[in-house]
């Protein structure tokens, strides 16, 4: 099925290598719909041709109507295309650049992600090289043993005690947001790096019953803020929108109960949970690290883990030797969260440690609007993409739900130089255990 909408009568532009096609699913129709909460349309694929030159803003706008870019090909290496499918051309006068508040709220949807009516590359044969054992890459699965999971469940929750709640926003910054260390002594609650833990807030819902819990990405390693063993760590952003209907402030109820609880205070702990953000075992690995606001919370386990001189100490077994690069969205330098922290790191090792912000609010993209998460990728893109491309590199996304699109599209740009289509490839990174996301 074909759909122009809102480029119908659009110019047509050089062919070849310098023009690229974006399949395109889940957009809105127009602009009218792009205003309101309409449903998103996933009725089937937009094709659209786009210059060179145009790229990323034209990725900016599809992410901005609510579209995920499930391939890009160049127009040269496309060796068959369904007949009966349009295609769009995209011109300057048709393309804007995104205007969303906040780092990547694109409406996020779910499609099938197989590109269809486009060969495969042979660059794509890179994918079947095989490891040092002889195992093709999608065999190639990180191994976890003896992960904790649920040692404490609903029904019988871990009583922890807050012994601290710290204010991580400074003086100008936007919202609340704390870091609440709870005190672990007299349990048994066990866990890694890049697992969560749930809380479960005290008093009834709207129904009378039982607050359920709320899940938190864990903020310090398995050995605790003070490597002993004894405490557990989140961070917490206090919820806050307007109501739909009433335009009344609402705040959420287990977040609200978080930012403002009180050292001393006892919590009702569950978990923890989780294996998708798990870091790997091999200290030689390079991991790439993406995260808006309080999606830090498991990128500083894994920093503390690589470099903090207690942790090293602390894990003989484990001493890092590898790459790794944060790409971190916020809204204000007040909103750096961990800031002294993670400067510090960068600082103290150069060579093993790399630190990109990306800040809406004070800084500008090429195309003079915020510089959110995805255009920091988009800047970076091809360096990226080498660096995933290594079968050593692992690479995890967190934060806001939707900041995966307009990452898909920087890094699909990068591949495509290369004959590569990179819904594809993400696939066998996914299947080899190195691509690793939790968004919400």
């Amino acid at each position: 099925m074909s759909n122009q909408g809102a480029f119908d009568g659009a110019a047509n532009v050089e062919s070849g290598s310098r023009v690229f096609v974006y399949e395109v699913v889940g957009m809105r129709q127009n602009e009218e719909t792009d205003q309101t909460n309409y449903p998103i349309r996933k009725s089937g694929s937009v094709f659209i041709r786009v210059p060179y030159n145009r790229m990323n803003q034209e990725m900016q706008r599809i992410t901005r109507l609510g579209g995920k870019i499930v391939s890009i090909q160049t127009v040269s290496a496309l060796q068959q295309l369904n007949g009966k499918t349009a295609i769009a051309t995209v011109t300057d006068a048709s393309s804007e650049t995104a205007n969303s508040e906040g780092n990547g709220k694109a409406t996020p949807v779910t499609t099938d992600s197989g590109a269809k009516g486009f060969a495969k590359p042979p660059a794509e044969e890179q994918l079947k090289k095989k490891d040092n054992k002889g195992n093709t890459m999608t065999q190639a699965k990180a191994k976890h043993a003896d992960v904790p999971v649920n040692l404490y469940r609903p029904n019988a929750p871990f009583i922890g005690k807050v012994i601290s709640n710290e204010p991580l926003v400074k003086e100008g910054g936007i919202g609340i947001v704390q870091h609440i260390k709870f005190d672990l002594t007299g349990g048994n609650l066990k866990y890694i790096e890049g697992q969560s833990i749930g809380i479960i807030p005290p008093g009834v819902d709207k129904n009378g019953k039982p607050e359920k819990l709320r899940l938190y990405s864990i903020a310090s390693t398995r050995h605790g803020d003070d490597v002993d063993d004894k405490t557990i760590s989140l961070c917490v952003r206090q919820l806050e929108y307007k109501h739909p209907e009433t335009g009344e402030t609402v705040y959420g109820v287990c977040s609200t109960y978080l930012t403002h609880i009180e050292p001393g205070s006892e919590v009702k702990i569950t978990g923890p949970v989780g294996k998708e953000m798990l870091l790997p075992d091999d200290p030689e690995a390079n991991v790439i690290m993406l995260a808006t606001g309080t999606g830090i919370a498991p990128m500083r386990t894994y920093l503390w883990r690589m470099f903090k001189d207690a942790e090293r100490a602390a894990n003989p077994e484990y001493q890092f030797k590898g790459f790794s690069w944060l790409v971190f969205g916020v809204p204000t330098t007040p909103n750096i969260l961990y800031k002294e922290e993670l400067e510090e790191i960068q600082q103290k090792y150069p060579d093993n440690f790399r630190l990109t912000y990306a800040i809406s609010r004070e800084q500008k993209n090429p195309q003079g609007g915020r510089m959110y998460i995805q255009d920091r990728v988009a800047e970076h893109a091809d360096e990226l993409w080498q660096l995933i491309k290594n079968e050593k590199t692992h690479t995890y996304i967190c934060g806001l739900r939707g900041m995966e699109e307009g990452i898909d599209a920087a890094l699909s740009a990068a591949a495509a130089k290369e004959g590569v289509t990179w819904s594809d490839y993400q696939k066998d990174l996914k299947k080899a255990g190195r691509w690793h996301v939790e968004t919400y």
